[in-house]
């Protein structure tokens, strides 16, 4: 009995296995970005780059304490990865992906079961007949069609999917310091600029008072000067609610609640090393929102192997084995050993309407994530030039704003003397001349601040910082 059993299970393993060939499905092939491009020319230098190491020194391959050298900045992008939430949830994200995929492994190892039962029988007031049975049941799924592989592969590739969005998480929290630090750093120089210049100004309206006394000016002069004063001093208030948000935003990228921060005014970020001209494709490889795009790409594409592997059949393989007292109609005591051998074959025949459904919803979300990689890749080539174009205009723009403000400051101080000394000019070109030195000395802080936000945003574009550590 046994012999035959054997001989049936192995008949139909074979059986099955065959199949697959007739049919020539390819449930079984490893997804493969190469063959999922089509004519599409990004996708295609895409995977020629994908294999390339980027060059020694790009700056997307920088550790961010060799981008970020300031110390202080330093201990507040560290204190960030320590204690930022959401950094926190991408590495648990990690973790429940992880035991997804090490449960989808154990799919290919049998399961068992103790399961002891008992029974009590009297026909006719006779006494009872007790029956029990001890076995240990063996269940095994053939994964003759893929079913279990494509779980796996597609468990995997999840996996590696949840580190490449951590990754992309800590390159956020990394850039978003960063930007809050200089800009931070940006309002202290702009608020201690509008506080030298208020002084200046209030000192302006006494000296216009004491003018009117001597008959220098009207009543007018001393108006616009005090309008003046009070314009600043108005611009001021804003200056300072702006510092109070960005020290609360910056409070609550550390974890910590709000209060104010030790952040030097009027600070830079320079860019490390040579700009290059072009950005190769093997750099915007490097980014971690790209990488997990692509993951998405391979797990649609198991998605939709095992909805095509749902039209096969499933096998499984069971064995009993222990003791039991009932042997059919008779009842030994003490109980004796048995086993039991089975294979079961299921193949779906009402379901296929179904199945045919799934397939198709897999393979368009399996067009959805080629595009949405597409687009990811085409958003990251434009964050980089956008990136270059801001850092080379703003440096161009602080030379002309170095050289506006210098001549400004001559224009004040010749304004000023004649003012002072002759009447051949009024307090309205003074006017003019210190407003149009604080506007310049005010834009060439912000355009400070732009080309370092354009530094930054170009690391992180660059993948930079997403990656834990290449010191």
């Amino acid at each position: 009995m046994t012999a035959n059993i054997r001989k049936t299970l192995v008949a139909g393993v074979v059986a099955v296995a065959i199949l697959p060939a007739l049919t020539g499905c390819h449930i079984y092939n490893k997804f493969d970005m190469a063959k999922q491009t089509g004519d599409n020319p990004l996708l295609q230098e895409y995977v020629k780059a994908a294999d390339q190491t980027a060059a020694e020194g790009a700056l997307g391959t920088l550790s961010w304490p060799t981008v970020y050298t300031d110390p202080v900045l330093q201990g507040y992008i560290q204190r960030a990865l320590d204690n930022n939430i959401d950094l926190e949830n991408a590495r648990l994200n990690i973790e429940v992906a992880h035991a997804n995929m090490q449960g989808a492994r154990m799919s290919y190892l049998p399961s068992a079961a103790l399961s002891p039962n008992a029974a009590a029988v009297s026909y006719d007031h006779a006494p009872f007949t007790k029956t029990y049975t001890i076995p240990l049941v063996l269940n095994w799924e053939v994964d003759v069609f893929g079913k279990i592989l494509n779980s796996k592969r597609g468990a995997e590739a999840t996996f590696a999917q949840s580190k490449d969005y951590e990754q992309a998480v800590r390159s956020q929290i990394i850039a978003g310091v960063a930007n809050l630090y200089y800009a931070i750093s940006s309002l202290e120089a702009q608020v201690e600029l509008t506080r030298e210049t208020s002084l200046i100004w209030r000192q302006n309206v006494e000296t216009m008072k004491a003018y009117k006394e001597a008959g220098r000016t009207t009543e007018a002069g001393v108006a616009q000067s005090e309008a003046n004063y009070y314009n600043i001093c108005a611009s001021l208030n804003d200056l300072e609610v702006s510092l109070n948000e960005a020290m609360n935003s910056f409070s609550l990228i550390l974890a910590e609640m709000p209060h104010k921060w030790d952040i030097a005014p009027g600070l830079a970020l320079e860019l490390p090393g040579a700009l290059s001209d072009g950005v190769p494709m093997v750099e915007l490889a490097n980014r971690p929102d790209v990488r997990a795009a692509e993951r998405a790409v391979a797990v649609a594409y198991y998605a939709t192997n095992s909805a095509r592997a749902a039209f096969y059949p499933s096998l499984n393989l069971s064995a009993q084995l222990g003791f039991t007292n009932s042997m059919g109609g008779m009842i030994h005591n003490p109980a004796v050993w048995f086993t039991q051998l089975a294979a079961q074959l299921t193949a779906p025949l009402f379901s296929r309407g179904q199945n045919i459904a799934r397939l198709k919803a897999t393979k368009a979300q399996q067009e959805q994530s080629l595009n949405t990689f597409s687009y990811t890749l085409m958003n990251a080539a434009s964050q980089v030039h956008n990136a270059i174009d801001s850092y080379q205009r703003n440096t161009d723009k602080a030379q002309w704003l170095a050289r506006q403000v210098e001549a400004w400051n001559r224009s004040v101080d010749a304004t000023a003397e004649l003012f002072k000394y002759t009447r051949t000019t009024t307090y309205l070109e003074l006017l003019t001349a210190q407003s149009g030195l604080l506007s310049a000395q005010m834009g060439a802080i912000s355009c400070n601040l732009a080309r370092t936000q354009a530094v930054i945003s170009l690391y992180q574009s660059l993948g930079g910082g997403g990656i834990v550590s290449q010191q």
